[in-house]
């Protein structure tokens, strides 16, 4: 009895399994992963190097740090401006209410001049307005106008003029209300009686 025949042919032979072979020019084994990666990308990776930019140059550190310490100078040369201004206006503030009291009680030492000259201040209030004159002394008060200064329109009031040739410059022969300054803030003028030659641009009043 013959055997059948395949009609199909003489069974092919197994396919061979494609994959993929080692290449021709495997990487090393004892390269390091950061040398791979700089083989793949065409160039070395060198130390200094993050997130794939190159770190920047000394000088542009340099310039950077001088600028960084040019804005601190100038913060801190605002901020002692800012500390200065703030003491001026505090003293300035200080003097301003110093000045308001003290303009309030200059009635109450013309009536102890005034008092004193009547020589009605004696005993125990003497003493008071002696201590009332050092305690105003200790807060800037300062009287101005005496006999013989020399006329100065900007601290003196000439009530009367008298022309003496005998005088070269115009003086004040006589205080009839002394005047006062809180340091370079003055207060009220002392009125006076001058003779002489008057300073240019004054004002004289009566005979």
């Amino acid at each position: 009895m013959n055997r059948p025949t395949d009609v199909h042919g003489p069974p092919h032979p197994p396919l061979a399994l494609v994959g993929h072979g080692p290449s021709k020019n495997p990487p090393d084994a004892t390269d390091s992963p950061e040398e791979r990666t700089g083989q793949r990308t065409g160039r070395p990776s060198g130390p200094g190097e993050s997130a794939g930019r190159p770190a920047p140059p000394e000088a542009v550190l340099h310039a950077e740090l001088r600028e960084r310490t040019a804005d601190l100078q100038r913060l801190k040369a605002e901020y002692d401006n800012y500390r200065k201004r703030v003491h001026r206006d505090r003293l300035a503030v200080g003097e301003i209410a110093v000045a308001n009291v003290l303009s309030r009680l200059l009635p109450v030492l013309d009536s102890l001049a005034e008092a004193t000259e009547r020589g009605e201040v004696t005993g125990g209030f003497q003493r008071i307005a002696e201590a009332l004159e050092t305690e105003l002394g200790t807060l800037g008060l300062q009287s101005c106008g005496a006999v013989g200064d020399p006329f100065d329109p900007l601290i003196h009031e000439a009530i009367t003029y008298t022309p003496s040739d005998g005088l070269e410059q115009a003086v004040c022969t006589e205080v009839l209300r002394l005047g006062y300054r809180v340091g370079d803030r003055l207060l009220r003028p002392a009125q006076v009686a001058v003779a002489g030659e008057p300073p240019a641009g004054a004002v004289a009043t009566g005979s």
